[in-house]
């Protein structure tokens, strides 16, 4: 059940961050007079996926809180590390972003040290 809770937890997380940058993507950039950036704010708070989005955040909170009764922390905490791995193939598929190299490169190191934080 534990291992649960952390997939869990890697699945909302994932899904707040993709559905936070999709909106904002969609709203433009954070206006430079103060007067504007209230509304702008305000917007935020009444799109239904940016609010889905924190609520995603929490409970995630919540299914990590319970992934801490299963496991200890240092051998949990790694396996978040999972949720860069989706985010960069989800946000290339969805939004569109660039896969490069670099990124590739990145996402194997990371994949190591998974293994080698988790096995040794």
């Amino acid at each position: 059940m534990g291992y649960l809770y952390i997939f869990c937890t890697i699945l909302f997380t994932v899904y707040g961050q993709l559905v936070l940058k999709w909106r904002i993507s969609k709203l433009g950039a954070l206006p430079e007079l103060t007067s504007e950036k209230f509304l702008f704010i305000a917007k935020f708070f009444l799109d239904p996926f940016i609010l889905s989005g924190f609520a995603s955040a929490f409970i995630a909170s919540i299914f990590w809180m319970a992934a801490m009764t299963k496991f200890e922390i240092s051998f949990a905490y790694p396996f978040m590390s999972l949720s860069f791995i989706l985010v960069l193939f989800l946000s290339t598929i969805f939004l569109g972003e660039a896969f490069t190299m670099g990124k590739a490169l990145g996402l194997l190191l990371i994949v190591a040290g998974i293994v080698v934080t988790v096995k040794f």
